[in-house]
């Protein structure tokens, strides 16, 4: 019966993957009366069902981590451009070997990039190498985009550890595809940038967030608002790079323009130094 049961719901997922491709490869769906509700995608993309999209988005995510014991994360955030420093020296190499000045730039800008990239990748190692040792219900994931970048170091710091890790990883234009060193079990995609970053939070015991371009600076001032608002419980919030985010963003002037209060200023803490990013953490929660 239990066989069965699982090859109907394998039939079913595969006749919704066909017409979900047939979809989107411009081929519009065609409705059908007779399809059952919950198996019939032409309905379940129509504008008036987006709150079951929603649910459904929320729900998956969720049900999946707790059957797993994944209670606390900490979340890395950071640019999905940032290469391993194996990566830049290769590229740093053929750019010199080209002679094409341009080409030679963009390197040099990746491999003086590429520190970040084996710092997510430390840090992740740390929070991983912590979790070994303490009972089930007491250990902390790292948790990130999914995606390459800074997303691939902090999986990947945790997968050296042998430690589970997971990808919020979404669908884009480009077609961003999970990382290899996220738990095959624990990857997840979205369509929704608004679930995703509720899932970000949702077992979140800390965030670092690393350099990165709009979609980080979106993440990482969401979850300042939530603290700053009490909409989150307090949290550490740790931001990698302090040469990045003083040259960025002069938080003093939010303070001098009265659009923050001082304490606001406590909020965060920059850190140039994976151990030190732990122990904030670690100091945080008396670990």
């Amino acid at each position: 019966m239990q066989a069965n049961t699982l090859l109907n719901e394998r039939r079913l997922a595969d006749a919704w993957e066909e017409l979900h491709t047939q979809a989107h490869n411009g081929n519009p769906l065609q409705p059908d009366s007779n399809r059952l509700a919950f198996a019939d995608p032409e309905f379940l993309f129509r504008r008036e069902t987006r709150g079951i999209r929603f649910q459904l988005e929320m729900l998956k995510p969720d049900l999946e981590q707790s059957a797993q014991g994944i209670e606390n994360t900490v979340v890395v955030y950071g640019s999905a451009r940032f290469v391993s420093h194996e990566e830049a020296t290769q590229k740093m190499a053929e750019a010199e070997a080209s002679g094409d000045a341009q080409r030679i730039a963009l390197a040099q800008r990746a491999l003086r990039n590429a520190v970040y990239y084996e710092q997510a990748r430390t840090f992740a190692r740390l929070v991983a190498e912590h979790s070994q040792h303490q009972p089930p219900e007491d250990r902390i994931y790292v948790c990130t985009g999914g995606g390459p970048g800074i997303m691939e170091a902090a999986n990947r710091g945790a997968y050296d550890a042998g430690q589970p890790t997971i990808g919020l990883n979404i669908v884009l234009p480009h077609e961003q595809r999970g990382n290899p060193y996220i738990t095959p079990s624990l990857s997840f995609k979205f369509h929704y940038f608004a679930l995703r970053k509720m899932h970000f939070m949702i077992r979140a015991k800390a965030l670092v967030a690393f350099p990165g371009g709009f979609g980080t600076l979106d993440e990482l001032f969401e979850v300042l608002t939530l603290v700053q608002t009490r909409k989150a419980k307090p949290l550490p919030i740790v931001l990698f790079g302090k040469a990045f985010w003083s040259r960025f963003l002069n938080f003093d002037v939010l303070v001098e323009e009265g659009t923050i209060a001082p304490e606001d200023l406590g909020l965060f803490h920059l850190t140039d130094d994976p151990q030190d990013a732990w122990a904030t953490i670690q100091q945080f929660y008396a670990l």
